[in-house]
């Protein structure tokens, strides 16, 4: 099996730098660039398991290279920012990142983030033989194998943690998930402030599969305890 290969897009190059030593030092490839068209560049030519995006770069910010990447490709990202407010959070969230961690970061909480979102990755893209790989519900159908949903013959656009909470509640129609409960089997770590991730990703869940023209909506929520899968 080849490297991991994690990209790096850091126009700050002593971050950069830094971020590359750790990374390597933990055994993975990491190739860095210095703003976000290049980044989109690299990515077309170039396979990655992982890409840690700065928001604010040269050319292209972060929001716009994450878009270009998910009309493609769907490894982890993990942004890197300045920006602290909780909307700059939940927008970096809901655009298609799988995690965001601000400036000034620790190499350890980088790392210790980066493992948890690889492990995620290559379970879910190489998973177990099973039976029971597409889910089917009237006009919604889930195939694990391709990672596709469908809403009536119509393909809908989910990211991979979008995607990652839809199949857990389905696969288990009727079964209630406390928030910590989908966070730690869809993030793959302990569950601390992660509440307002897991309803933000939810919440765009729920619009992509226009569930407010539904009268029976498939993801409902139970409230004080979590959600559940009305399949």
């Amino acid at each position: 099996m080849r490297d991991i290969s994690i990209l790096i897009a850091e126009d700050d190059e002593e971050i950069a730098n830094l971020i590359v030593f750790h990374l390597e030092k933990e055994g993975y490839h990491a190739v860095k660039v210095s703003d976000g068209q290049e980044a989109v560049r690299v990515v077309e030519n170039q396979a990655f398991e992982l890409l840690i995006l700065d928001i604010m770069m040269p050319e292209m910010d972060g929001y716009e290279v994450t878009r270009r990447v998910r009309e493609q490709h769907n490894m982890p990202i993990i942004f890197l920012s300045a920006k602290t407010s909780d909307f700059d959070k939940v927008q970096g969230l809901v655009i298609g990142a799988d995690d965001y961690i601000t400036k000034p970061f620790t190499p350890i909480e980088l790392v210790a983030r980066v493992n948890a979102q690889l492990r995620r990755f290559i379970k879910l893209n190489h998973p177990q033989k099973s039976n029971k790989t597409n889910l089917e519900f009237g006009g919604l159908v889930i195939s694990l194998d391709q990672r596709t949903v469908t809403l009536y013959g119509e393909n809908i656009e989910l990211t991979p943690k979008e995607f990652d909470i839809l199949y857990l509640l389905a696969s288990h129609p009727k079964k209630v998930y406390s928030v910590e409960d989908i966070f730690q089997q869809v993030w793959g770590e302990a569950y601390f402030e992660g509440g307002n991730t897991v309803m933000v990703h939810v919440r765009t869940i729920r619009k992509k599969l226009r569930e407010d023209k539904r009268t029976n909506k498939w993801i409902k929520t139970v409230w004080g305890v979590g959600y559940t899968f009305n399949g």
